[in-house]
């Protein structure tokens, strides 16, 4: 018999709360240079992340979470995220969030100054992670192969 998948543990904070505290066998998250992975006795880095998915891989089954910037130090099979604001699928209310992308769509027709215009892109990019993260509540590996 095979031995079990080696772990890393991952942390996830927001100024508001712990979001994560356990076990993972793969994390991959959006850093400012792109998707980085890390599997355990990955070596010692740290990574600004981005606006983007980060995918938790435990077996089969995989989860999504939107995060919104921070910081993510990695080392002795450890991986401690300082997010700036991060939320799972179930926690994003679709409703407002296809409300404020409609809202997003209207502005950008608008004559507004290039200061606005970036925040509003800002805003924008959240508001499509928040999308593709809210079809992802948890994935099986198994699922995934039936389809």
């Amino acid at each position: 018999m095979a031995d079990a998948a080696r772990k890393l543990h991952l942390r996830i904070t927001t100024p508001e709360n712990v979001k994560y505290d356990e076990d993972a066998e793969m994390v991959i998250m959006r850093c400012i240079t792109g998707d980085m992975g890390i599997l355990a006795d990955h070596e010692a880095t740290s990574a600004i992340l981005d606006y983007g998915v980060l995918r938790i891989i435990n077996g089969e089954e995989e989860r999504r979470m939107a995060v919104f910037g921070g910081l993510a130090q990695v080392g002795d099979n450890k991986v401690t995220i300082l997010a700036n604001d991060a939320q799972w699928p179930e926690d994003i209310d679709m409703a407002f969030v296809e409300a404020e992308r409609e809202r997003m769509m209207r502005r950008s027709q608008e004559n507004l100054d290039d200061l606005t215009i970036q925040r509003d892109q800002v805003h924008m990019r959240r508001t499509l992670v928040q999308m593709e993260v809210s079809t992802f509540p948890l994935i099986s590996r198994t699922d995934r192969s039936e389809n």
